[in-house]
């Protein structure tokens, strides 16, 4: 079996946007403009943190982040 980084990668992105949107959303605060609020500002007060929301997107980064999901969406539009 071959381990291959990216999609690990891609993966715990995916898996820690989702948790952190639900989370924000639990909250009643609109999930996606929150997190592109942090990743314009690099703010963290953007998160909150109910459910370790801020912890987890904080282990990411910021630049990895954008990275994946550009791709994605690129990879989508074709």
């Amino acid at each position: 079996m071959v381990f291959k980084v990216d999609e690990f990668e891609n993966y715990m992105i995916t898996e820690t946007l989702s948790h952190v949107n639900e989370a924000l959303n639990e909250k009643g605060y609109n999930g996606i403009n929150q997190i592109v609020g942090y990743l314009m500002s690099g703010d963290l007060g953007y998160i909150s943190s109910y459910k370790d929301s801020r912890k987890k997107i904080q282990r990411l980064e910021r630049e990895k982040i954008l990275e994946a999901l550009l791709k994605n969406y690129l990879k989508d539009v074709k």
